[in-house]
């Protein structure tokens, strides 16, 4: 099969496609004909070196994908009601920027009814951080307000739509004014341009100075002092990367006068159970969304796998809105 491969750390031209053998799904698993991978920032930092796969994971970058189901443990498919030549789409440990990718059962899903595969293949990796952290951790409820500080992005197009559905008000963060419109246009009720507005005074007058019940944060470092003064009492601030830092001063009396609740969390290392629990939830909660047209795919563009190197350096521009898709049909 084709594959893309880290050659080395390095920039986007370390990324090489390259001829290897096709896996093979042992015990619990099964084997997917990928047909689009998503490209997420967790490839990008795997390719600088700071990111490496956990023990057992293929050393190939890629955690999401959409494809055809074409092999695997039979037993397991059987209790999963999955069958061969379905379309899934599946979250991986790594190995998805292949033309086939080995994935557990449980961490498989069937892919939305109208949706193509590169649509499909932005869904796993998005949908499954977003319910975990935001849902699960965050326990973000109707009536309750959320602030996403990197709205445009693929996490945050994607929790804007899933935070609207479940009837929370949603303010968004975006370096730019298109940024903040394309939020809005998928149902943000607020955006703030950080590069020209200070989002702790714009969130304090959204709000008439309660604040947000819980903050979904990518950024991490000299932020997390400023959120901690935005939240509400018995407020959520969840952690989900630290691109900012991972250093940090707040003022932990607030922690203790507000009962603030401050965690996070990744996804990659998880158990496979975690993933397959994970899996069955967002099935639950978030597919009635899907066939109900409240979430939808945003797309910001696609390229053959090949281009991977080119996929990598639009991401890390971070010109995009919403996601980055490989597809496989042109290799």
């Amino acid at each position: 099969m084709k594959a893309i491969e880290i050659s080395s750390f390095g920039s986007p031209d370390v990324l090489r496609l390259v001829d290897r053998p096709v896996p093979e799904p042992g015990v619990g698993e099964v084997l997917i004909r990928v047909a689009a991978s998503g490209v997420n920032r967790p490839d990008v930092l795997q390719r600088k070196g700071a990111y490496p796969a956990p023990a057992g994971a293929s050393d190939l970058p890629g955690l999401e994908v959409a494809g055809e189901l074409v092999d695997g443990d039979a037993a397991a498919m059987a209790q999963a009601g999955l069958v061969r030549g379905q379309r899934v789409v599946a979250l991986v440990a790594g190995g998805g920027y292949a033309q086939y990718c080995v994935a557990p059962v449980g961490q498989c899903l069937p892919a939305p009814a109208g949706w193509s595969d590169a649509e499909a293949a932005s869904l796993p990796e998005t949908v499954f951080t977003v319910w975990s952290n935001v849902f699960d951790r965050g326990r973000l409820r109707a009536g309750e307000t959320l602030l996403i500080q990197g709205g445009s992005s693929g996490i945050g197009v994607t929790a804007i739509q899933m935070a609207k559905a479940a009837g929370a008000t949603v303010i968004v963060t975006a370096g730019s004014q298109a940024k903040c419109d394309a939020c809005r246009a998928l149902g943000a009720d607020h955006a703030i341009n950080y590069r020209s507005q200070d989002f702790v005074a714009e969130v304090q007058r959204i709000t008439g100075g309660r604040g947000v019940d819980v903050i979904l944060d990518m950024v991490a470092g000299d932020y997390v002092a400023r959120e901690v003064e935005l939240l509400a009492e018995d407020g959520r601030l969840v952690f989900i990367a630290v691109q900012g830092g991972v250093q940090a001063q707040f003022n932990a009396g607030l922690v203790l006068r507000k009962r603030l609740t401050i965690t996070g969390s990744t996804l990659r290392a998880r158990s496979v159970e975690f993933k397959s629990a994970l899996a069955q939830s967002c099935l639950a909660n978030v597919w009635p969304w899907i066939a109900q047209g409240k979430v939808k795919p945003v797309l910001h563009a696609t390229f053959a796998a090949s281009q991977a190197p080119q996929a990598h350096a639009l991401m890390e521009s971070n010109a995009h809105i919403g996601k980055i898709v490989l597809t496989w049909g042109d290799v």
